[in-house]
C-alpha cells in the first residue's frame, strides 16, 4: 500500500482528482470504477471544476459504479444513479450510456444480475482505477464484515451499522433499503489500481485495520494488501491511530520525486 496522509479532507480530494484526471488524460478509453457516500462528493466537485476550465474531459470514459440499493429506480433520490447524475455526470461530458451501476430491479434475480455486471466490466478492458471509501465498520463497497474475499458482484444485506451510519440521509418516514447490489471484493481487486479515500476521526479505526491489522474478512478493507497498486488517502483525522506515521510521510516525499519525472502510473 502507498500510504499518503494530508493536512485536510480538501487536500485528499485535490490529490485523489489528480489521480483521476492523469488517467483520463494519458488513456484513450479510460475505465474508471466509482463510489458514492459523503467522502467522494468533494472529489467529484473537483473533478467538476477541472472539466468546466477545460482541463478535462470525460468524452472517452466509461464507468461501473461500486454499488445500488435493490430495487430502487434510477428516478429515486435515494437512488446512486441520483447521486452520480447529480454530483458528477449532470456537470461533465461524460456519455452517460456508458455509466453502468450493478442495478437488481424487482422481478429481476440478483445472481444472474450480478454476472451480468462482471460481464459488462470484462468486455470493457476492465477498470483502470477504482475510487473507494471505507466504512467505519471496514466495508468497501457494500461489502460487509465476513464477506468472502473472493466475493464477485452480488445482492448483499447491510449490516445495522450500515443502515444507521446511512440513516441520516432518509426521512423519518421514508423507506430505508436493507438490501444492495455491490462489487464484490474480488472484483475490486481486479481493478488496475484501487484509490481509497478516508477523512474523519470516525475512520481511524477501520483505516488502522486495514492497513496495518491482520487480513480479515471481518475487515474486508484490508483485502487491498493484497493489492499491488492500492493507494491510501488520508486526513490526518483518519490516520491518527497509524502506527509509524514519519515513515509514511518520508516515503511520500520520495515518490513524488519519482513521481514528478515518470508520473503516478507505472503502466499507462
Amino acid at each position: 500500500m502507498q500510504v499518503i496522509i494530508f493536512d485536510d479532507a480538501q487536500q485528499v480530494a485535490k490529490s485523489a482528482a489528480e489521480w483521476v484526471a492523469e488517467l483520463i488524460n494519458k488513456k484513450s478509453n479510460p475505465v474508471l470504477g466509482l463510489a458514492t457516500g459523503s467522502t467522494p462528493i468533494s472529489l467529484y466537485k473537483e473533478l467538476v471544476n477541472k472539466h468546466k476550465t477545460g482541463e478535462l474531459s470525460f468524452s472517452n470514459t466509461t464507468s461501473f459504479n461500486l454499488d445500488e440499493y435493490l430495487g430502487i429506480d434510477g428516478t429515486n433520490e435515494q437512488s446512486y444513479r441520483h447521486f452520480m447524475n447529480e454530483n458528477l455526470f449532470d456537470h461533465v461530458d461524460i456519455d452517460k450510456s456508458k455509466t453502468f451501476l450493478p442495478t437488481c430491479n424487482q422481478g429481476e434475480n440478483p445472481r444472474e444480475q450480478g454476472l451480468a455486471y462482471e460481464d459488462r466490466i470484462v468486455q470493457a478492458g476492465g477498470v483502470d482505477l477504482q475510487i473507494l471509501g471505507i466504512g467505519a465498520n471496514g466495508h468497501i463497497g457494500f461489502n460487509e464484515p465476513t464477506s468472502s474475499l473472493a466475493s464477485r458482484t452480488r445482492i448483499k444485506t447491510l449490516t445495522q451499522q450500515t443502515l444507521d451510519d446511512n440513516s441520516r440521509l432518509f426521512a423519518a418516514d421514508e423507506f430505508q433499503p436493507t438490501l444492495a447490489m455491490t462489487m464484490g471484493i474480488a472484483t475490486i481487486l481486479d481493478a488496475r489500481y484501487v484509490l481509497l479515500m478516508a477523512t474523519g476521526k470516525n475512520k481511524a479505526k477501520a483505516v488502522k485495520d486495514m492497513v496495518t491489522g491482520a487480513l480479515s474478512a471481518v475487515c474486508p478493507a484490508s483485502s487491498l494488501q493484497l493489492h499491488e497498486n492500492a493507494i491510501i488517502l488520508l486526513d490526518k483525522e483518519a490516520a491518527s491511530e497509524l502506527d509509524d506515521q514519519e515513515y509514511y510521510l518520508w516515503a511520500d516525499k520520495q515518490n513524488c520525486k519519482i513521481n514528478l519525472e515518470f508520473g503516478l502510473y507505472h503502466n499507462y
